[in-house]
């Protein structure tokens, strides 16, 4: 593998990584993102599967 001129340096050992900051500028971002999703309503499309997984279940359930 070829090690470039600043992990040569260090000995090959990679840097750190940085802890996230969930206040900076990309938390605060992916916040606003997430908060647009959770408040659009749930496609009737993914109901229906749902509804039919659960009377699968409940239909298992029922047999021994």
């Amino acid at each position: 593998m070829i090690e470039s001129g600043k992990d040569k340096k260090r000995g090959g050992a990679a840097a750190p990584a940085k802890a996230f900051d969930p206040n900076g500028a990309i938390g605060r971002k992916l916040k606003s993102f997430y908060d647009v999703i959770e408040t659009e309503p749930v496609p009737d499309r993914l109901l229906d599967l749902l509804e039919k997984l659960d009377e699968a279940e409940r239909r298992a359930k029922s047999c021994p």
